[in-house]
C-alpha cells in the first residue's frame, strides 16, 4: 500500500457516500465536500410541521440489488433499514375509470388481466420471465462491470447480449407482441419514466423494470429513501470519513496530467491524491473544469426528462390514496410526445402520487397526510424558456382536476402548506443539467457501457467520477453500482488491493 491515499469527493449524494465507505474499508483517508447543509443530494429529505417529504426517489426498486451492495458495503440491509415487503406495489389509474393493482400477488393479476384481455395471463407471465431474464442479464454480464477500452466492451460475446436483452427494439414496440389492450400496454412500459425514459424510444431491455417488480417486489422504510442515507452516513462516519457541510467547491484544481485537489467558494484550497466527483458530471465538465470542448459534446447527448414536484402538507387523511399511486394521461403517446418532443407537458399529464402515512406514520403529523406528486415534464430548453410558471399552474390544475375524479373534492382547501421544485430548481439548486432530474444523461445502446460518460477523465488519471451519469446509469440502485464500480478502478489503478 502507498502513502497516496487522501481521497476528496464532491458531493455527499447516495453515490458519492457509497464510494467513500468502500475507499475507507481500504484504508483511504475521505473528506466529503457537499454544498448543502444536509447528505443526500437528489435523495434528500425537507421537514417541516411534523411533514417529512422525500425529494428524489420514493419506489425500492431492485431490492435485491439494494441488498447486493449493502452486503459489499459490510452493512446488513435487513438490519440498517428498517423495512416491509409491499406486495401491491402500486395503483393505477386510467383515465376512463379503470383501477389496476400492480401486485406481485399472481392471482390478483389473473384476474385484473384475464378481465381486460382474454388469453394475457399467460402472455404476462411470458413477459415477466423474458424481461426478469433481461435484468440478470444485464445486471451480472453487461452493466456490473467496468469498461477500460472500447475492445471489453465491443466483444462478440457482448454484442450477442445486446441482440439478447432487445437493445436494438423499442420497449413499445416489444410490448405489443404480448398484450392488445392499450391499458395493459401502459401499465407494463410506464416505468420507464423511473429514469426518465420514453417507452416509445426507449430498448426493450426497460421492460426488465416491471419485470424486476413483479418477480422481487417492493420495500418500504421507516424513514422513508432517506433512511438509505442515513444508514450510510452512519456507517461512513464510523470508518472515518470526515463530511463537510455548506462547503461548495469552485473548481477543480489540476496541473500536467493530474487533478491536484478542488477550491472550495471561500477560496479554500484542499490538496488529494484522487478525487471523485459525485455531482452531475456534465455539470463538472462545464463548471469545475470548465472543459468546453468535452461540454460541448456532453451537450449534443440525448438527456432524461424533469419533472415538476408538488409537495403537500394537507390537514386531514385520504384514505382512497395507497402508498404509490399513478394516473395516467388518457392520451399515452400524445402525453410523451409533449415531454420528450415538444419539451413540455400536454394539459392532460400522467403523474404519481405518494402517500407514506399509513405504511410510515412518522411522515405526518397524527391525522393528517403527506402526500408527493411528481409529473414528468420535458427538460429544460429553448423550447420552453420562459414558460414554466404557465406550465406549472396547467400541471396543478391538472392533477387537482384529476383528485377530484377520485373524488377529492375538498383537496386543495386541505393543503398547509406546499413546496414545489420545478426543472430550474433542480438544475439551479442540485446542479443537475437541464433539470434532467431522472438522471441527466438518458439510457439507449449509445450511451450505455463503454458509450456512457466514463468513470475516470480521460487525462487525469487520478479524477473519477461516480453517480447516475456516468456508468453504468440512472437509478438509486444503478448509483450504488457505480459507487463499487468506481471503487473498485481506484483501488486498482491506485495501489490499494
Amino acid at each position: 500500500m502507498n502513502d497516496n491515499n487522501n481521497v476528496v469527493i464532491i458531493g455527499a449524494g447516495t453515490g458519492g457516500i457509497a464510494t467513500a465507505i468502500f475507499l475507507a474499508r481500504k484504508g483511504y483517508r475521505i473528506n466529503v465536500y457537499e454544498q448543502s447543509d444536509t447528505p443526500g443530494g437528489r435523495c434528500s429529505c425537507y421537514i417541516r410541521e411534523g411533514h417529512r417529504f422525500d425529494l428524489g426517489a420514493t419506489i425500492f426498486l431492485m431490492p435485491d440489488l439494494y441488498r447486493k451492495v449493502f452486503d459489499s458495503l459490510g452493512i446488513s440491509f435487513d438490519s440498517a433499514i428498517k423495512s416491509k415487503h409491499l406486495d401491491e406495489i402500486y395503483r393505477l389509474y386510467f383515465a376512463d375509470g379503470t383501477t389496476f393493482r400492480f401486485t406481485t400477488d399472481r392471482q390478483v393479476m389473473e384476474k385484473q388481466l384475464e378481465a381486460l384481455e382474454k388469453g394475457s395471463y399467460a402472455r404476462f407471465q411470458e413477459y415477466v420471465e423474458k424481461g426478469y431474464g433481461f435484468y440478470r442479464i444485464a445486471i451480472d454480464q453487461l452493466l456490473g462491470r467496468n469498461y477500460t477500452s472500447l475492445f471489453q466492451f465491443i466483444t462478440w460475446k457482448n454484442i450477442s447480449i445486446l441482440f439478447r436483452i432487445k437493445t436494438l427494439t423499442s420497449h413499445m414496440r416489444y410490448i405489443k407482441r404480448f398484450f392488445n389492450h392499450p391499458h395493459l400496454r401502459t401499465a407494463f412500459t410506464f416505468q420507464n419514466i423511473y429514469v426518465g425514459q420514453n417507452p416509445f424510444t426507449a430498448p426493450a431491455l426497460f421492460s426488465m423494470l416491471p419485470a424486476a417488480e413483479i418477480s422481487q417486489g417492493s420495500l418500504v422504510a421507516e424513514g422513508g429513501m432517506f433512511s438509505v442515507v442515513e444508514s450510510l452516513v452512519k456507517t461512513a462516519r464510523e470508518l472515518g470519513v470526515t463530511f463537510h457541510y455548506n462547503s461548495p467547491v469552485r473548481k477543480i484544481t489540476t496541473s500536467g496530467k493530474k487533478a491536484t485537489g478542488i477550491e472550495l467558494e471561500d477560496g479554500t484550497a484542499v490538496p488529494a491524491d484522487v478525487v471523485v466527483a459525485n455531482a452531475d458530471l456534465p455539470y463538472v465538465y462545464r463548471e469545475l473544469l470548465e472543459d468546453r470542448c468535452y461540454t460541448a459534446w456532453l451537450d449534443k447527448l440525448r438527456y432524461s426528462c424533469s419533472a415538476i414536484s408538488f409537495h403537500w402538507a394537507m390537514d386531514k387523511t385520504y384514505p382512497e390514496l395507497t402508498l404509490h399511486n399513478v394516473f395516467m394521461s388518457e392520451n399515452y403517446k400524445n402525453n410523451l410526445d409533449h415531454i420528450f418532443k415538444e419539451k413540455k407537458v400536454s394539459d392532460d399529464p400522467s403523474f404519481y402520487v405518494f402517500c407514506p402515512r399509513e405504511t410510515d406514520p412518522g411522515a405526518a403529523p397524527q391525522g393528517q397526510d403527506t402526500i408527493s406528486v411528481v409529473v414528468p415534464v420535458g427538460h429544460l430548453h429553448k423550447k420552453n424558456k420562459d414558460q414554466w410558471d404557465a406550465i406549472r399552474e396547467q400541471v396543478r390544475k391538472g392533477v387537482l382536476e384529476r383528485f377530484e375524479k377520485l373524488g377529492l373534492t375538498d383537496f386543495e382547501q386541505h393543503i398547509k402548506f406546499e413546496k414545489c421544485l420545478m426543472p430550474e430548481t433542480w438544475e439551479t439548486k442540485f446542479h443537475v443539467t437541464k433539470g434532467s432530474v431522472f438522471g441527466s444523461i438518458s439510457h439507449f445502446v449509445l450511451q450505455m457501457g463503454y458509450f456512457r460518460p466514463h468513470n475516470r477523465h480521460r487525462t487525469y488519471r487520478n479524477l473519477y467520477f461516480a453517480g447516475g451519469s456516468t456508468h453504468p446509469g440512472n437509478g438509486v440502485p444503478l448509483v450504488l453500482m457505480s459507487a463499487a464500480l468506481t471503487s473498485e478502478r481506484i483501488i486498482k489503478e491506485h495501489g490499494h488491493e
